[in-house]
């Protein structure tokens, strides 16, 4: 996992170091010279215009300027307020071949205008100037870059939009900072690897086995996408009650269980024997006796939960709020809202800074919580955070959260804990969603392509 820490807790990491300042700024000014030279594709006959303002993150950009001055490459050195507005013609396109923005760094949270460059590529010293590092926001312009090196740990700014689509390729600098106090980190595909189970030799169907609540007479897709992404993730057995009726679309592979349209909690929870977990909510409904019968089934299920969809509106709608039932459980639980459902559940917006938005509710209800958005942001109730970026656009499209809570269900089955199972389960379904084509994926789709995607991970 790569360290993501906040611009204060970085300058705290900062002011800890035993190296001086300038130390630290000869080997991040280094590591931006060594970029340049990759983007350049050499260092004969280029030349490289740096904007480096007054903080560190300019001097960064005066270090670079001089190591690449040293190896042969002509550098023009711009202060920002020159380019700022009144006198942007001093970078010429035409005769500059990279741009490196050290104009301003975590710390700035003003308005600057940068100048015009054409198709000329901008490598971006820790964060582009004008994003802010800690919500991504992007204040006025800014220059959007092709490659961004930020130093010693990742900024949450950089992961979460705009942000995220203004840094361009992302590269992570060892300065020999030490960054072991992170609370969160990006996962990548190694630490998938390491989580994912993987079935015993004398493995049998029961030990993965997940019972999945969802869905109703007028809406069973999203119970069906569940149950299939389940199998394709490695249940051996899903159990599968649409209360009601019988899902007549389900997989022939998934066991299904009649339950009744109304009052149905008891019997479902009477059903869980020899279930590992189990996922609630995907398309349940929202009538005041599915939601009454839905808040005693969370309440009351002893296993591990993944608690989807209609589930978290029946947990939001009454009288109490969603923290003070949910801390009733007795068993781990993912919460896995959309800003909407995140709104529903706490009575307000999802803050601009994700992840406080995430930790609270988290803290609030004793759950892990999964907020969707382009960053996934998974958080813990002691306020670890797992951000992943697998996905993008694609998953866009209705049906792609039941398949989610299907993949994490699996996961909770087969034993990993709450906050693992929710990352490589995130992992997994945004990778998944980058092996269709950039139109026309279906939620359907996605569950085809996950044993694909789960074999490639070793």
């Amino acid at each position: 996992m790569l360290p993501i820490v906040t611009p204060e807790e970085m300058r705290a990491i900062d002011t800890w170091a035993p190296e001086p300042p300038e130390v630290l700024i000869e080997r991040a000014g280094a590591a931006v010279a060594r970029a340049a030279v990759r983007m350049l594709g050499g260092t004969y006959g280029r030349t490289v215009a740096i904007i480096a303002g007054p903080g560190n993150n300019g001097a960064d950009g005066r270090v670079a300027a001089r190591l690449l001055s040293e190896r042969g490459v002509r550098v023009q050195l711009l202060d920002p307020a020159g380019v700022n507005g009144v006198d942007r013609s001093r970078i010429d396109p035409s005769r500059v071949d990279l741009v490196i923005d050290a104009a301003y760094g975590t710390g700035f949270h003003g308005r600057w205008n940068p100048p015009e460059v054409g198709e000329v590529p901008v490598l971006a010293v820790d964060v582009p100037s004008g994003v802010d590092a800690l919500t991504g926001e992007a204040g006025g312009s800014v220059l959007a870059a092709t490659r961004t090196v930020t130093f010693a740990a990742l900024k949450p700014g950089l992961l979460v939009p705009p942000g995220s689509e203004l840094v361009g390729e992302l590269e992570l600098a060892d300065i020999g900072l030490a960054v072991d106090t992170a609370q969160a980190h990006l996962v990548q595909q190694a630490d998938v690897a390491q989580w994912w189970p993987r079935r015993d030799v004398d493995a049998h169907k029961w030990q993965g086995a997940l019972r999945v609540v969802a869905g109703s007479p007028t809406m069973t897709g999203a119970a069906v996408l569940a149950s299939r992404a389940a199998m394709r993730a490695g249940c051996g057995m899903v159990k599968l009650s649409v209360p009601g009726q019988l899902a007549a679309n389900a997989p022939i592979e998934v066991v299904q269980q009649l339950l009744g349209r109304t009052g149905w909690a008891q019997d479902a929870l009477a059903s869980l024997d020899r279930f590992r977990a189990v996922v609630v909510g995907p398309g349940l409904g929202r009538d005041d006796d599915t939601t009454a019968q839905t808040r005693r089934f969370v309440i009351g299920a002893p296993l591990p939960a993944v608690v989807d969809g209609d589930a978290l509106f029946a947990l939001a709608w009454n009288a109490d709020g969603a923290a003070a039932l949910l801390r009733r459980r007795t068993a781990p639980t993912l919460l896995t809202p959309h800003d909407g459902e995140y709104k529903l559940l706490t009575g307000s917006s999802a803050t601009p800074d994700r992840f406080v938005a995430a930790r609270r509710l988290a803290a609030d209800t004793g759950c892990v919580v999964l907020l969707k958005g382009p960053a996934t942001v998974i958080a813990d109730p002691r306020g670890k955070v797992l951000v992943v970026t697998a996905g993008d656009s694609r998953l866009a499209t209705a049906g792609t959260g039941d398949v989610l809570a299907g993949i994490i269900g699996a996961l909770l089955a087969a034993g990993l804990p709450v906050l693992h199972a929710a990352a490589a389960g995130a992992w997994v379904h945004g990778r998944a969603a980058r092996r269709a084509p950039a139109l026309g994926l279906v939620a359907g789709d996605l569950a085809e392509m996950i044993p694909a995607v789960i074999d490639s991970l070793w």
